[in-house]
């Protein structure tokens, strides 16, 4: 299975959609299609549980009359299905209102050529080796202590996807990409009850994964960590947020600075360009080119070049995040963001994760956030935590049940230092990050 086999063909079906709405007097039409194939087995307790085999396709149709949009899609690619889809998107924007802000990027927005980045390396891995991987990856994750005597199991998968974009300027891109990974959960119980912790490992190129043993080992040492988890106290403390939390915490600023929470009013940010938001030794810059990494993509969801960029320079915001739509209403230029972050990395100083531990004195390390206490508006930010419990620069005893709280204004200014644990199985390639103070409400 090699889903860029299917391009060419997909490319001039993308071509007869444009003149299909062509012939229905568009003035402007897009065509995005997706396709996805692949295969998921999970293990429980050293059974195979489930196999699943997964093929999708989509293409998605918008036009535009004037300035009213319609849009409309469909799984079937017949031509029938092809006429009807848009006919269903015409009869759509006919009952919509004129919105000046409609339309097409700017021609000259698309990318002229389109480099090869590295995104597609094929795992053809059979359901079986699939099966005894994750059933290896639980059993060293079980074998780590005799207290983990049960798992949510263990997973295996690996997917491809296929990504054309086409539009009536006569832009059509397309890119290929693989994601495969391997997960497990384990569960250990002592006096004090139980806890749960997992670990995974993803990558565009399956010889990059960490390997079984070693997932499964790692998932199995977090558990054991946070057996007879003790209260954390109440008070203002330093938090160190672990990297795959640190990249949620940076996530929710790219979200204040996004295109649509700022023309909707709805962002604690509004009219932050050229404001001091972060520590001024720190700055969050997309570079959407790297070679091989899961959020690199030549184009963006309106089929505009992306290019590396700073968000946030030197602390101060330097750029929002703007599609074609959020950049009109804004009446700025649009970023190449349709669709969010490609490869956004958090820049500055680095401090060892000893060091940043020792710096940090007495205060709280969180691995786990839960609910969504998170007001976009005020910036106000709680909510639940599990982690560790810091003294004198080492991690004393795990925690749980305590609140995190603070307003993100506030907890951004109040970044001290960053690790050098980048976690770079995400978008957002975030480290460690250590905030000087939070307010900390621990169980009674």
């Amino acid at each position: 299975m090699d889903l860029r086999e299917q391009e060419h063909k997909l490319t001039a079906l993308v071509q007869n959609i444009l003149t299909e709405a062509q012939q229905q007097g568009a003035d402007q039409a897009e065509v995005s299609v997706s396709v996805d194939a692949g295969l998921s087995v999970s293990v429980r307790k050293g059974e195979l549980e489930n196999v699943e085999f997964n093929q999708d396709r989509g293409f998605g149709i918008t036009l535009y009359y004037g300035q009213r949009k319609g849009s409309a899609s469909t799984t079937d690619s017949s031509e029938r299905a092809i006429a009807d889809t848009v006919a269903a998107a015409k009869n759509i924007a006919s009952h919509t209102e004129d919105d000046p802000c409609n339309g097409l990027a700017d021609a000259e927005l698309s990318p002229t050529t389109l480099q090869d980045l590295d995104l597609f390396h094929t795992w053809e891995v059979q359901p079986q080796q699939a099966a005894e991987l994750a059933k290896e990856c639980e059993a060293a994750g079980l074998a780590v202590d005799s207290r983990l005597t049960n798992s949510d199991g263990a997973q295996v998968n690996t997917q491809q996807s296929l990504r054309l974009y086409g539009n009536s300027h006569g832009f059509i891109g397309a890119y290929a990409g693989t994601r495969h990974g391997l997960s497990c959960v384990v569960i250990g119980e002592d006096d004090n009850g139980m806890q749960r912790d997992y670990w995974y490992t993803t990558a565009r190129n399956a010889n990059e994964l960490d390997s079984a043993e070693q997932v499964g080992r790692l998932a199995g040492k977090r558990t054991v960590a946070r057996l007879s988890p003790q209260n954390a106290p109440t008070g203002s403390y330093p938090v160190m947020f672990a990297p795959n939390m640190a990249s949620g915490l940076f996530g929710h600023l790219i979200g204040a600075i996004s295109g649509g929470a700022l023309y909707r009013k709805a962002s604690f940010l509004l009219d932050s360009m050229g404001q001091q938001v972060l520590p001024e030794w720190l700055s969050l810059t997309e570079r959407p080119h790297l070679l091989n990494s899961l959020g690199s993509a030549n184009f963006d969801g309106d089929g505009v070049a992306t290019r590396s960029k700073s968000f946030v320079a030197d602390g101060r915001v330097a750029s929002y995040v703007l599609s074609c739509y959020s950049a009109r209403k804004l009446e700025l230029a649009p970023t190449g963001n349709a669709g969010g972050v490609y490869n956004l990395d958090i820049d500055g100083p680095q401090t060892p994760l000893a060091e940043l531990l020792k710096q940090m004195g007495t205060g709280l390390l969180v691995t786990e956030l839960m609910g969504q206490g998170i007001n976009g508006v005020t910036g106000d930010y709680s909510r639940g935590a599990a982690g560790f419990w810091v003294e004198n620069g080492e991690i004393s005893y795990p925690v749980a049940e305590v609140t995190v709280a603070g307003n993100l204004k506030d907890i951004y200014r109040a970044i001290v230092g960053i690790g050098d644990d980048v976690d770079y199985r995400g978008n957002v390639r975030a480290p460690s990050v250590l905030v000087e103070s939070m307010t900390l409400a621990g169980s009674a």
